[in-house]
Order: C-alpha cells, then sequence, then structure tokens
C-alpha cells in the first residue's frame, strides 16, 4: 500500500511540474493558461481576416515566445508564422486596461478592439467602456508601462 502512494505521489508530481513548466515556458510577457496556451485558444488572425474572434482547432498550432497559439486554418497559422507581430495582442494579451494602470490582468478575447491595425483585448464589458473614453490615452499610458512590466509576473505587481 505505501508503495502505491508513493507512485502516486510520483506520478502527481510529474504532471504537476509539466504544468508548472507550460506556464512557465510562456513567460511573464505572455498571457496564457497553465498549459501554454495563449488566447484562451482563439485564432489571433481571425481578428483581422474574419472581423471577430474565431476559436481555433487543437490541430493546427504554432508556438510563439513559448506560448502555444491555435488557428482555425493552415492558412492563418501561415500568415502568423510570417509576421507574428501584425496579430498578436498587444501587451502579451493582457488587459490593455490593466496594463495602462499599471497592473496585468486577465485579457478576454471576446472584448477587444483593433486600433491603428493592432489588438486589444480588456478584461470585462465595463472595464471595455472605461477604456473606449480615452482610447489614445490609455495606449500611450500602457505602451509606457509595459516596458516596465513586461517581465514582471503578475502576481508581483
Amino acid at each position: 500500500m505505501f508503495k502505491n502512494l508513493i507512485r502516486g505521489t510520483a506520478a502527481t508530481l510529474v504532471v504537476f511540474a509539466g504544468l508548472v513548466s507550460g506556464a512557465l515556458a510562456a513567460g511573464a510577457d505572455v498571457n496564457a493558461t497553465i498549459t501554454g496556451l495563449a488566447l484562451r485558444g482563439v485564432d489571433p488572425v481571425s481578428y483581422f481576416t474574419n472581423g471577430a474572434p474565431q476559436a481555433g482547432d487543437f490541430q493546427i498550432t504554432e508556438v510563439h515566445n513559448g506560448a502555444t497559439y491555435r488557428f482555425t486554418s493552415e492558412e492563418n497559422r501561415d500568415l502568423f508564422k510570417a509576421d507574428p507581430a501584425k496579430y498578436l495582442p498587444q501587451y502579451g494579451g493582457f488587459c490593455a486596461f490593466g496594463t495602462a494602470m499599471g497592473v496585468k490582468v486577465d485579457g478576454d478575447p471576446d472584448l477587444w478592439k483593433i486600433v491603428d491595425g493592432k489588438l486589444y483585448l480588456n478584461l470585462s464589458q465595463s472595464i471595455q467602456e472605461r477604456w473606449n473614453k480615452d482610447i489614445p490615452g490609455h495606449i500611450t499610458n500602457a505602451d509606457t508601462n509595459w516596458t516596465d512590466i513586461k517581465d514582471v509576473s503578475p502576481s508581483d505587481l
């Protein structure tokens, strides 16, 4: 019985280590799940080609900056691979308003806006309403803050 307990604990630790390594692989500058999935599986190219977010296919992926992105098609994946910066959400996919306030909070892929060809996400509908009141000012503040908080863990802010 004791042997089985040790085996079970070891197996749990191996799974936990794998989850942690997935989270750490993405780095502090990318908003990703513990398994390293970015944008909650939404295809980043779809915002630009479809005009709205679309769920990506788990079989069509690309790893960028330690995070895994899913795509609706191989064509979208290839567009992303050719120019990731064109399609990636600003501030690593963290909430743009939160970044303007100097913190890193989750960005919801369903609460988005493209401004001057760049994708911005927000945490909630109410936060997005505040963001919309002064988008240029918030972008200026977020751009400034991002240089200071980019490599800092959200829990350390």
